[in-house]
């Protein structure tokens, strides 16, 4: 029997509110949507319904049906809306978007939640995280690392919330690791620091000494030899091959700004950054390049971002077009199985091809098989 779905988008209250109209009951895939709906989130939340509508349009199957409830970027709100989606039977449910609406989820034990966070710390049994989790931007830095014979590699993590998924996504991928440091980001304490980690101030005194050795000897062109060391600012090995610093935006541009102040600079040493979402801002940094960084497939980024647009006239959101693949995951997994047993499918090992990139489905885990990037001489360049 043919289905027919049509998707209202109406303006009330200035919230965007997605209804469903059907003719048909029989094998449904109903999807709950757990989103910011109200509150300072909202756009985000129209956003992912939009791409959602996208997403079933894509697939163009008559069996889909989205259920949108709001979150209101609360935890107690998203308690309320996921409760109201398990009296109407639902069993699978895209969202919430962030980690702090999932506190109270795991009293909802009949529901699998597929969160769009990328975090991976303390989720309850029946919450699996979607994002561009650290464990996947490490498996990819690894890949670089391993292609290139990088022997040792220093890793540079931030003093902030994230900082212990950084270090499950460290431990999880098994990379070789030769120091690990954090910092504090701000400007004074982080250029110390860094000064500290590069052994800055003994390298700058070898110079010096090395100037003055020269100057008191009796070897031949000893003038020409200390206009030479005069343009230098260092003198002195370092002990590490490639940086990786686990940090974003102006802060990633702090610690860089400060490697350069201590005479570490890319062309000698590199430069690894994870994912910056393709941050155009970087590619006018040219004293930092070449550096690099994991993302996800930016050839299907830039279709997506087009299709979208041509749809609804404005730019998506990132966290849309992982909803946009989660729609097609749960679709795909429901042609494996019912989706009261989505929990068992997580525990098998599934992959599917997605816009983002490849999903690994294991033990209740997403991972993602990412691209890695680099950015040199102004340009974006794939490296695989």
């Amino acid at each position: 029997m043919i289905k027919l779905i049509k998707f209202l988008f109406l303006l009330k209250f200035g919230v965007f509110i997605l209804f469903f109209q059907t003719v048909s009951a029989e094998d449904k895939i109903r999807i709950g949507l757990l989103i910011p709906m109200t509150g300072s989130n909202k756009e985000i939340g129209q956003s992912i319904i939009k791409a959602v509508s996208l997403a079933i349009k894509d697939i163009d199957s008559n069996s889909i049906e989205i259920y949108p409830k709001d979150t209101a970027s609360r935890p107690n709100q998203t308690l309320k809306s996921a409760f109201e989606l398990k009296e109407m039977g639902i069993k699978v449910v895209i969202g919430p978007v962030f980690y702090e609406s999932l506190a109270y989820l795991d009293e909802m034990k009949d529901l699998t939640f597929l969160s769009l966070t990328n975090q991976n710390l303390d989720l309850p049994k029946n919450v699996i995280s979607a994002g561009i989790n650290s464990t996947s931007q490490f498996n990819t830095i690894k890949k670089f690392l391993e292609k290139n014979n990088v022997e040792r590699t220093i890793f540079l993590t931030p003093i902030q919330k994230y900082e212990f998924e950084i270090k499950k996504g460290i431990k999880d991928s098994k990379i070789k690791l030769f120091k690990e440091y954090e910092y504090n980001t701000e400007p004074t304490k982080l250029t110390n620091q860094i000064e500290e980690i590069t052994k800055y101030k003994i390298r700058k005194q070898n110079l010096e000494d090395e100037i003055t050795r020269i100057k008191n000897s009796d070897e031949p062109n000893k003038e020409k030899k200390i206009k030479k060391l005069e343009k230098r600012y260092t003198i002195g090995n370092l002990n590490f091959d490639a940086i990786v610093i686990a940090d974003f935006d102006e802060s990633l541009k702090s610690v860089t700004t400060s490697l350069l102040y201590t005479d570490v600079k890319p062309e000698n040493k590199y430069f690894i950054t994870l994912n910056q979402w393709f941050n155009e801002s970087l590619l006018n940094e040219t004293d930092i390049q070449p550096i690099y960084y994991p993302s996800i497939n930016k050839e299907n980024f830039d279709n997506y971002k087009i299709k979208y647009f041509n749809a609804f006239n404005e730019d998506p959101s990132h966290l849309s077009l992982l909803s946009y693949d989660l729609v097609g995951l749960v679709y795909y997994l429901s042609l494996k199985s019912d989706l009261s047993n989505l929990n068992k499918l997580f525990k098998k090992q599934n992959s599917f091809q997605g816009k983002i990139g490849i999903f690994d489905v294991k033990n209740n885990k997403i991972n993602h098989r990412l691209n890695f990037y680099k950015i040199e001489d102004k340009e974006l360049i794939k490296i695989f």
